[in-house]
């Protein structure tokens, strides 16, 4: 456990800090008239997890373990946001859970993901 401390510590702030907005009853704004607002939110929530992820783990591998990539960064954050979500709907009388809120979530995984790899991948190699 202390490996993922040292090698991911961004990654694990972020985590608990979605773990945190996800169970806060948030202060009311004008930016709630905004149609889907929070679907935006939900999307750089879990895509800038996953970029900073994508970081983390480039800067401590020279290669990409696929197995890893996919299931500690795809299917991890993706299956978070759906238990945060299911416990939203059943533990909390605050918040709700939405279907829409986890779309978002994966959009934001996804969209990550294809960063991650085209974008981030190149860079960051070339650097370090």
């Amino acid at each position: 456990m202390l490996y993922y401390f040292r090698k991911y510590p961004v990654s694990l702030i972020i985590v608990a800090i979605i773990f945190y907005l996800s169970f806060f009853t948030p202060p009311k704004t004008n930016m709630e008239k905004i149609p889907n607002i929070d679907k935006v939110v939900h999307i750089c929530m879990y895509g800038g997890l996953c970029v900073i992820l994508w970081i983390e783990y480039l800067r401590n591998h020279r290669t990409i373990n696929w197995n890893h990539i996919v299931w500690r960064g795809i299917i991890a954050p993706v299956a978070m946001s759906g238990c945060i979500e299911l416990m939203q709907a059943y533990c909390t009388d605050t918040r709700s859970g939405d279907w829409l809120d986890f779309l978002a979530n994966s959009i934001g995984v996804g969209l990550a993901t294809l960063v991650g790899y085209y974008l981030l991948r190149p860079f960051i190699w070339r650097k370090f």
